[in-house]
């Protein structure tokens, strides 16, 4: 139990998972094996050779030759085993296969953005069962580190550069992803899934997500899947709690005041505008740490606005 893979870990579900918990069992092992030896032999000598009354101390050697080879040559044996069997992994797992399905990963405080191919955009990461995923990320704001612990891959999402990992996952399920940099206050809720699913299932799940807004039943039900899809939940409620930003509970035509003086009324432009750029307006009493959705489609945004009207107070 205490060397088995889901006692330190969860267990492993990508091709690369083997090597990298074999090594750590291995230094753990040798770690337990030096700690017990340390301390038996210390514990020993503690007990053969304290004072007694009426014993006089030997004169104590000046070295044992053979005892200082032993001690060096079997740990350097150790270290420089361990060092080559964990570079060549580390080359393993930065050695990207050149036939590697990619997603564009964008993290913002406090979420995550993976873009495909096509055109669609989810906040959890789906990908095929059975084919290498390279990730590219960025960040829109701070150094943030996105890690998926099954697969035991952790890679920093960094600010104005790109950074890349890669995986894979033969196995159909759903995984934890995190956000293990602090970025801010939401840091601990900046979580997402990992949904591997099967090649035919993939395929439809990214056809139907490059257009939200043509596969829902409405514009309003696409609004509503809008809104949790491009995180909006995450900073803004729709009942009346006040979180990062303010609720849109009954907010849809109302004014407000906006940091440095001035009032606005939360119609169709002002929506569009703080979606295009958010710091623009910002309401009075919060920070300006919304991301851009620049780039977003027209009817998208006319969906989430339609979903907006819709959180009528009382409803």
């Amino acid at each position: 139990m205490f060397f088995a893979q889901g006692f330190w870990f969860p267990d492993g579900a990508s091709t690369n998972t083997g090597d990298h918990d074999w090594l750590f069992h291995f230094i753990l092992a040798i770690s337990a094996i030096f700690f017990a030896l340390i301390i038996a032999v210390g514990t020993a000598f503690v007990l053969k050779y304290r004072r007694r009354p009426g014993v006089s101390a030997e004169k104590s050697p000046t070295h044992n030759g053979t005892l200082e080879i032993v001690w060096s040559v079997i740990p350097s044996i150790l270290i420089v085993f361990i060092f080559y069997y964990g570079f060549t992994t580390y080359l393993a797992s930065r050695t990207m296969p050149p036939e590697a399905f990619e997603v564009q990963v964008t993290a913002k405080k406090w979420s995550w953005e993976f873009n495909y191919p096509n055109s669609a955009q989810d906040p959890d990461l789906y990908v095929p069962a059975g084919k290498a995923i390279r990730l590219v990320m960025t960040s829109e704001d701070v150094i943030h580190s996105l890690s998926i612990p099954a697969f035991r891959l952790k890679q920093d999402v960094v600010p104005g550069r790109y950074t890349d990992s890669w995986f894979q996952c033969d196995e159909p399920g759903t995984y934890n992803l995190f956000c293990t940099e602090y970025c801010g206050t939401l840091h601990s809720k900046m979580l997402a899934k990992v949904h591997v699913l099967p090649q035919a299932e993939f395929d439809d799940w990214v056809e139907k997500a490059a257009d939200i807004v043509g596969n829902a039943p409405s514009l309003l039900a696409a609004g509503e899947i809008l809104y949790h899809k491009r995180g909006c939940a995450q900073c803004h409620s729709i009942t009346g709690e006040t979180l990062t930003g303010p609720s849109f509970l009954g907010s849809f035509g109302t004014e407000r005041a906006i940091s440095g003086g001035g009032r606005v009324t939360m119609d169709e432009n002002y929506v569009r505008e703080s979606l295009v750029n958010p710091q623009a307006k910002v309401v009075a009493g919060f920070q300006p740490v919304m991301p851009t959705f620049k780039g977003m489609k027209d009817d998208e945004i006319t969906a989430i606005i339609t979903y907006l009207k819709s959180l009528a107070k009382g409803e």
